[in-house]
């Protein structure tokens, strides 16, 4: 089959993308330099909107069962040492929890899928397996990006094989997916600007079967995901997907005293392996352009880079690639117009750097509950246990930006995309409060029907929906004009008043992400007009 989309770099972003342009009978290939999914420790929560997201293609039930149980905790802990009571202890539902809380809540302020705590090397094998089963996709690891050049029609991708052999596929579009080092952004010329080198810092992946089952923590309850140690290293300790993998954040000097780390932090004799250790830098820097605007694109650690707090940096391009996605099928499909690639950069771009003020608002925030450490701390004195009562008080306050940020994950908000009915004004931006709204370039907030189903359910994939809330209007104006561009287009009744009192609006036209791109009291004066914005033209 001929390539479409020509895709670099097979970490979730890249994986994703090439999953949900799959499904939608885009051909694509997607090129890593790796021979296969690589068992290293980096991101290991899919936040709400992501899981929502994965949802509509199917996977979300997936992601739980490989994932994290359901019934494990999320607590995260201030701590000494595992053997010692717990400074400070911030209490977060397990997924059954959550899931028990979003069914009894029904006022769009809760996500319609709760977070999963899953491993970056549990999400690549399963997004890879799920590829693999797609009859347009072709992953092609062991080969190495080397260059493009533009064609007459698209793109020509080099790659080396391993073997060392060169080779060239040719395609229609070029996404990066390649990481913080992208060559795909090299090529371009493009540059990340912001804060860079903040802090370095090693990381170590553990085997330890038994701790999870002997955290004593006191003799209290101990079972949480992360355990954050009040030292001057910057300690922290995370449990992975399996309960018997965990890894280990620690500014040290050498990777054998990564051991160490572990063990003092674990504060009992426990059998471990280290199955890897190696070094990170702390970075919030954001890519001038995700693009060349026209063939050649950029998701992901390509384009932007944070700081793991607040769990922003995968789910940040899960979001890239789930918006470029339905925008590339489109056009490739006829009924897209120029505006739609255009728009991705508008709006991405806009998220990319808002999650970077987000990750440096967490960040700031354990930086500064970190300062108040003093080497009394661990002392068994008034004057250590004063130390403790403090630091304790302060990250009361400041942990807590980098775990909840509801707001971040479901109220960002495309603003002047090309492709929204923009109004001025709207909902202030916040990290830590989500807001439900359907402002036009907001996500549709979820709602359970009458029936039990979730209206999200209810919304295809493929093309666009228009939600009516009161069948008095004449809406086939607006349903001719969008069939004449030959998109496709659903029209959802709901005959429900908490529908129409959460949903502000009589009609809301929704894209196939579930953003608004249009509400209203009446159908539009222009639908044709209205239609042409929605596609692209």
């Amino acid at each position: 089959m001929q390539n479409q989309v020509i895709i670099v770099g097979a970490g979730p972003v890249g994986l994703t993308l090439a999953v949900d342009l799959g499904m939608r009978g885009i051909a694509c290939t997607l090129i890593e330099r790796k021979p296969q999914p690589e068992f290293l420790p980096k991101m290991e929560r899919c936040n709400a909107r992501s899981m929502e997201m994965y949802r509509r293609i199917g996977l979300a039930e997936k992601f739980r069962k490989a994932g994290l149980d359901a019934s494990v905790p999320m607590d995260v802990f201030i701590i000494t040492s595992m053997t010692e009571r717990p400074l400070l202890r911030l209490q977060y539902p397990s997924v059954n929890e959550a899931r028990e809380e979003i069914r009894s809540v029904n006022d769009g302020t809760m996500p319609l899928e709760p977070y999963q705590l899953i491993s970056q090397y549990t999400v690549e094998p399963l997004l890879k397996d799920t590829a693999e089963t797609l009859p347009s996709v072709t992953l092609r690891y062991g080969c190495e990006f080397v260059e493009y050049r533009y064609s007459e029609d698209g793109i020509e991708v080099v790659l080396r094989t391993q073997d060392g052999a060169t080779e060239t596929l040719r395609g229609a579009y070029l996404v990066g997916c390649d990481g913080g080092a992208s060559p795909v952004r090299r090529q371009l010329g493009i540059k990340l600007r912001g804060e860079g080198n903040l802090l370095q810092l090693r990381q170590a992946l553990y085997r330890c079967d038994e701790l999870y089952d002997r955290i004593p923590l006191g003799q209290g309850p101990g079972h949480g995901r992360h355990y954050h140690v009040a030292d001057n290293q910057a300690t922290f300790l995370i449990m992975q997907d399996s309960r018997r993998h965990w890894t280990l954040h620690a500014v040290v000097e050498s990777d054998e005293a990564m051991k160490a780390q572990f063990e003092k932090t674990v504060g009992m004799p426990v059998q471990y392996e280290m199955l890897y250790c190696g070094e990170w830098k702390q970075n919030l820097l954001l890519a001038d352009s995700y693009g060349d605007g026209n063939r050649v694109f950029l998701a992901g650690d390509s384009a932007h880079l944070v700081i793991p707090t607040g769990g922003l940096g995968m789910n940040t391009g899960v979001g890239d690639a789930f918006d470029l996605s339905w925008k590339l099928a489109a056009t490739l499909q006829g009924w897209g117009g120029p505006n739609l690639l255009k728009s991705y950069e508008i709006e991405r771009r806009q998220i990319g750097d808002r999650n970077i003020g987000a990750s440096r608002y967490a960040s700031l925030g354990r930086r500064k509950w970190r300062s108040q450490w003093t080497p009394e701390i661990t002392e068994a004195s008034p004057a250590g246990q004063a130390a403790r009562d403090h630091l304790a008080r302060v990250a009361d306050v400041e942990q807590r930006k980098t775990n909840e940020m509801i707001g971040a994950e479901l109220g960002y908000r495309y603003v002047d995309s090309p492709i929204i009915d923009n109004i001025p004004g709207g909902p202030e931006h916040r990290f830590r409060e989500y807001f439900a709204t359907t402002w036009p370039g907001a996500r549709l907030p979820h709602l359970w029907l009458r029936d039990g189903t979730a209206i999200q359910d209810h919304i295809p994939t493929e093309g666009f929906t228009l939600i009516r809330l009161n069948r008095s209007h004449d809406v086939d104006a607006l349903v001719a004009a969008f069939q004449a561009r030959k998109v496709a287009f659903k029209l959802l009744d709901i005959d429900e008043p908490i529908g129409r009192k959460l949903y502000e609006r009589d009609l809301l036209l929704l894209r196939p992400d579930m953003h608004v791109v249009w509400r209203g009291n009446h159908p539009p004066a222009d639908p044709v007009q209205l239609a042409a914005l929605a596609t692209g033209h």
